[in-house]
């Protein structure tokens, strides 16, 4: 599993509290599924709740939850999407330990795909694959906005 991993390197990178305590930074997987179908190839997708537990964190929540969101968008980007997902997705816990400091549990429902195949020679090959890129339609420089400024609205130009 890669996820768990790239979003601790992120929020080491990201959180400034965590650049002189490292230390206070712990990431768990629970509830860990392998899901299967058993078609054509081994492909399979890790399902599991990664929680992050900040220890004696003095830094507002919001430091880090802003970095979580950041990384979710591009990595889990269904947590911030899907309505059904968004209700229960992103949950968290804190232990407030004094006025300046806190504990602070956050749980993400994540999964992972892995693609198994074989090489030119025949070797089995074992690849975890991104997230689909999402890329909203009027992000293309060759849209543009409907008629009379209407801007709720966007249609693909002629000729294409």
């Amino acid at each position: 599993m890669n996820k768990p991993e790239h979003l601790r390197a992120h929020l080491l990178a990201t959180v400034a509290e965590f650049k002189h305590n490292p230390d206070r930074l712990l990431i768990f997987i629970d509830n860990g599924k392998v899901r299967c179908t058993a078609a054509a190839s081994l492909s399979f997708e890790y399902s599991f709740d990664l929680q992050i537990i900040l220890t004696d964190f003095a830094g507002h929540p919001d430091s880090v939850m802003l970095p979580i969101l950041g990384w979710l968008s591009v990595n889990q980007s269904e947590l911030l999407e899907n309505l059904d997902k968004v209700k229960n997705g992103i949950q968290f816990e804190a232990d407030i330990l004094d006025k300046d400091k806190v504990d602070l549990s956050v749980t993400l429902p994540l999964t992972e795909r892995v693609i198994v195949g074989q090489d030119e020679h025949g070797n089995t090959t074992v690849k975890h694959v991104g997230e689909p890129l999402r890329v909203a339609g009027y992000l293309d420089p060759n849209w543009r906005p409907g008629a009379q400024g209407n801007t709720s609205e966007w249609f693909v130009p002629d000729g294409q």
